[in-house]
């Protein structure tokens, strides 16, 4: 699957907010203080483990915002996996501009790796089946753009991306409009024809009503394995069913293989390990 293009004005946006969060008030001042304005530095950025790279494009900006006569040349792209050692790019310009962009690079970087890294990993447990694993909107606040275009350059699909963009009526939904049915007939009269309808089922017998009412998606939340193949033969392909709730890498493949077309996993944002990669530096004269 092929990862979505970063719409440059959040990439410049985000990087710009991360720098002066970094450089503060009166910038680097390590370095400031002990690298002449005249050096420039050549820089290997290097991948310290294996993983699946993505957010290529803010650690370049990050360079490019701090100076731009800085190159950034890529060895690598998002979406590809790279072994421990492999260089990933390779920086050269002003030594001072390249040290003080170097955290904020690093740590845009490593943080989307590390999401697509770990979604590939869920990616390849469920090779063998027609099902896709999907994020959530379990994402750090102000990156949500940015990991949902690192699980699609893991291998991953992305659910909705906001509030606004999809209809999705979970438990306590249902729970304040008197039941399912009286909360899908209201977002349906709701939906413009545009606006897609999920609904979120505890029991098979929600399922069952979600279907006579014509459901097109429904959430199967926290079913057992038994629960999730009967699921798969009462809908009989009348509907997407997307499996949800506390999946971990030991659990998604015996997930995937009930059947369903789905398998939402909010670890992939929430609980991935930054990537390790470094940018080894080397001062020219």
């Amino acid at each position: 699957m092929t990862a979505f293009a970063l719409p440059p004005l959040l990439v410049t946006e985000a990087v710009r907010a991360a720098l002066l969060e970094d450089l503060g008030r009166a910038g680097d001042i390590t370095t400031l203080a002990t690298i002449s304005e005249s050096a420039r530095a050549r820089a290997v950025l290097a991948a310290r483990e294996a993983g699946t790279i993505a957010g290529l494009e803010l650690a370049r900006e990050a360079f490019r915002q701090m100076d731009p006569r800085i190159s950034f040349v890529s060895a690598a792209g998002d979406g590809v996996k790279v072994e421990s050692g492999a260089a990933v790019a390779t920086i050269e310009g002003p030594a001072r501009a390249v040290l003080s962009a170097e955290r904020v690079a690093l740590n845009f970087l490593g943080r989307l790796s590390g999401v697509a890294s770990l979604t590939a990993r869920y990616v390849d447990e469920i090779v063998h089946t027609r099902a896709k694993v999907c994020d959530t909107r379990k994402t750090t606040p102000l990156l949500r753009t940015f990991e949902k275009h690192a699980v699609r350059c893991g291998g991953g699909a992305n659910h909705r991306f906001g509030l606004d963009d999809a209809i999705l009526i979970k438990d306590n939904h249902i729970a304040v409009a008197g039941g399912v049915r009286q909360a899908l007939q209201a977002a349906k009269r709701f939906a413009g024809h545009l606006v897609k309808i999920e609904i979120e089922v505890d029991t098979l017998d929600q399922l069952r009503e979600v279907l006579a009412e014509g459901g097109e998606i429904v959430l199967l939340d926290n079913m057992s394995l038994a629960e999730l193949r009967e699921a798969v033969r009462i809908g009989g392909g009348r509907a997407i069913l997307e499996a949800s709730g506390g999946v971990t890498l030991d659990t998604i493949a015996a997930i995937a293989e009930t059947g369903v077309d789905l398998i939402s996993v909010g670890a992939l944002t929430h609980s991935a390990r930054a990537m390790d990669l470094g940018l080894d530096i080397e001062i020219a004269k």
